[in-house]
C-alpha cells in the first residue's frame, strides 16, 4: 500500500484530528503571568488498531523562573521544589519547552493528527502556564491547540463522582501515593491513566464509535 492509500492512524479519527497530550506543571503561583514555571512534565498517549488508548513515553524538564518571576513560598512548599538546587538541572523557558515540544511534533505527526490538544486535571492552569512561558520565550511552533482542552477533572466527575485526582484515580482503581504527587511527572503520568481509563471505559460501553 503506498503512502497516499493507506489507512490514517486510529488516533487520527478519534479526537477530530487532535492528538492528547498529557501536561502537568509545578509553579511558583497561580499567576501565569507572573509566577514562576518550575517544571514540566509532558506523557504522551497512543492507540493501537482496535482503538484502545494507552500512555506512552514521559517527557520532563526542570526550568528555571524567568527574569523577574515571583515565587510565593506558600507554592515553593506545596510542590517541595527548591528553584535554586544546582541538582535540579533546570534549563531557561525557551530551552526547555522546545524539548518539550519537539517530540509532541513528532508524535502529532507520526498519528496523523493536525495538533496536540492540552489534556491536564483543571486543564486551564497548565495550559495557561505552558502558553504564557511559549509567548515570552518567543516560541513560534507551538503544538498545543490555542485554546482548547480536555480536563479529567470534569470527565472524572462525570464517570466517578469525584473531580480531586487521587481520589479519581482510586475509584478508577489506579494505584495514587500522596508521597509521590505533586512533581509534574507523576501527577501527568496519573492524570494520562485516568484520561485513558475514561476513554476506554466509553469505548467499552459502546460509546464510541457513536451509534449511526
Amino acid at each position: 500500500m503506498t503512502d497516499e492509500n493507506k489507512e490514517p492512524h486510529p488516533m487520527a479519527r478519534r479526537f477530530r484530528g487532535f492528538l492528547p497530550v498529557v501536561v502537568d506543571v509545578e509553579t511558583g503561583g497561580f499567576n501565569p503571568e507572573k509566577d514562576a514555571l518550575l517544571e514540566v512534565a509532558a506523557v504522551l498517549l497512543t492507540m493501537d488498531e482496535d482503538g484502545w488508548l494507552r500512555r506512552a513515553e514521559t517527557h520532563v524538564q526542570q526550568i528555571d523562573p524567568f527574569e523577574g518571576a515571583n515565587l510565593e513560598q506558600s507554592a515553593l512548599d506545596f510542590t517541595g521544589i527548591d528553584p535554586w538546587n544546582p541538582e535540579r538541572e533546570a534549563v531557561p523557558e525557551r530551552e526547555g519547552l522546545s524539548e518539550i515540544f519537539s517530540p509532541i511534533r513528532k508524535a502529532v505527526k507520526a498519528h496523523d493528527c493536525k495538533r496536540a490538544v492540552l489534556v491536564g486535571h483543571n486543564a486551564t492552569f497548565d495550559h495557561n502556564f505552558v502558553f504564557a512561558a511559549a509567548l515570552r520565550s518567543d516560541i513560534k511552533r507551538n503544538p498545543f491547540h490555542p485554546f482548547s482542552t480536555f480536563d479529567t477533572a470534569t470527565l472524572a466527575g462525570l464517570a466517578y463522582g469525584h473531580t480531586v485526582l487521587a481520589q479519581a484515580c482510586k475509584l478508577a482503581g489506579i494505584p495514587f501515593s500522596n508521597k509521590e504527587a505533586h512533581s509534574a511527572a507523576y501527577d501527568a503520568e496519573k492524570t494520562a491513566d485516568l484520561f485513558c481509563g475514561i476513554v476506554n471505559r466509553w469505548k467499552e460501553l459502546g460509546g464510541f464509535p457513536p451509534p449511526l
